[in-house]
This record gives C-alpha cells, structure tokens and sequence, in this order.
C-alpha cells in the first residue's frame, strides 16, 4: 500500500484509498500497452436481486485472484483405495470417542499421511520470496473450513508433524468449532504451510482447489466412494467393492514440478 505519511508511515486514509482501488485485484487486470488495448466489453450481467458482498467475501475474492495471478496453478490428480482405512475407522471410533472425548473422522488422518508426506517430500512444504525457496522447517497445516454464512476460513494446526492422531483429532475438532462460532484467533489463522480441503464433504467427487498464499500447493480431498475395482489375489485379477477417493494436489509450478507433486 503506498504510503504517504511522514517518513514514509502508513496513513488511514491510504487505506482507504487502497481499498478503494480494488486492493490486490487491480493487479490481476492485463497490463496495457501500445500493441493491444483491453476492449471496453458491455457483457449482459442480466437482472435480479442484488445481494452486497460482506467484508469476508470480499477478502475471500481477492486473496483467491491474488494466488492465481501470482502462482501459474498446476493440479495433479491421484486415486487411492481407502478400504483398509475405512475398515479400521468403523472398529475403533467408538472407543476412539470413549477415550478421547472426540470423533475419529477422517481429517487428522488426512493429516497425518500428509505430515509423513512432507517430511519425505520437504520442497512441497516451501514459499517463494523473489528468487529464493523459503523450505519450512515447521509444518503448519490449514484447514479449509465452510462457515454457515457460506464464506470460507482456514484455521491452522501448529507443528502438526509432531502430533500424534488423537491430538490431531482434538485440534480439528476445537478449530472447526471456533471457525463456525466466530471464536478464532487472529493467530489460529496464521502461519499455515500447507492447505488441505475436503471437498468431498459437500459430495464433489475431486476439485481443482487454489493455492493459499504464500504456500506452495494444497491438496483436496474427494468423497469416498464404494466403486467396483480390478485387484490381485494369488495372481490372479478379481473385481472387488473398493472405498475409493481423488487426491486433487494444485501447486505452484514457480517451485514444484511434476516429478514432486506426483
């Protein structure tokens, strides 16, 4: 934001005036020049009922237009059969709640294969600042979370590579609750390394999600499905009813390429 106090401070009607001009959105416009002119397009916006963006929204707006403009987005897409995890949530969730006071639902484990994947994998887990990679030596991990209200927050779960499952589990279950009851600290939504997003909990089989800038990728998660799949028994291919989910992984192709993001 420009500033325009003295020595240089930041003063209150800068940021206004920034807020004003369309914050970081501005930036995502085509640059003009003296070979090409954006055509002043009169689109058919249509008619109806105008509903004015609140200040989440719009923030939300530009933080996504923001990380696409800065980051050329890549998505890559994996399958993996989650019948054995499947299996062994039914069998322990009952005394997984008895003992910890917590649901055992799928997201600290999500998490938790996701820390054992950045420690393998550290690159991911990175930021670009000009022309140096910024590798974390922390993993934080942001939850995208939906709120009522149909905006969207991402709290964080601190070191969660130190973490063990039913502290993970607690941790989703505090934030989650404090995301959708408005009682999020300002810290709780800082400092994440890497996203991940569980579009499968609004029934979408995979999604094509945007980086959280400043991180370097974020994974979505897809809805487990039953589908019929080829297997191998004793060398020999059968058709079984598998629990099956899409890893959608967008990163930032500045830092990843292929070979890692696979």
């Amino acid at each position: 934001i420009p500033a325009t106090g003295v020595n240089n401070r930041l003063r209150k009607s800068d940021v206004y005036k920034y807020i004003e001009s369309g914050r970081p959105a501005q930036f995502a416009q085509p640059a003009r020049s003296s070979n090409f002119e954006l055509p002043d397009l009169k689109f058919d916006k249509g008619y109806g009922k105008k509903v004015k963006m609140d200040r989440m929204r719009q923030l939300i707006a530009d933080h996504m237009v923001f990380s696409k403009h800065v980051s050329p987005h890549v998505t890559a897409y994996a399958e993996t059969d989650l019948t054995d995890l499947v299996k062994w949530r039914n069998k322990e969730k009952d005394d997984f709640q008895q003992k910890n006071e917590v649901k055992l639902t799928y997201t600290p484990v999500f998490i938790k294969a996701i820390t054992k994947a950045i420690e393998e994998f550290p690159m991911i887990n990175s930021s670009l600042d000009a022309d140096q990679i910024i590798v974390k030596d922390h993993v934080n991990i942001g939850m995208a979370t939906a709120l009522e209200s149909g905006n969207l927050i991402v709290p964080v779960i601190k070191n969660a590579h130190q973490k063990d499952i039913s502290t993970l589990a607690k941790e989703v279950n505090s934030l989650t609750h404090k995301a959708r009851t408005n009682k999020l600290s300002s810290d709780e939504t800082k400092g994440s390394t890497f996203t991940i997003s569980n579009v499968g909990t609004f029934g979408s089989l995979m999604g094509t999600p945007i980086i959280n800038q400043p991180e370097a990728a974020i994974l979505a998660t897809g809805l487990i499905k039953k589908r019929p799949e080829v297997v191998e028994r004793n060398g020999k291919d059968e058709i079984e009813v598998r629990h099956m989910m899409y890893l959608s992984l967008s990163f930032d192709h500045r830092i990843v390429d292929g070979f890692l993001a696979g």
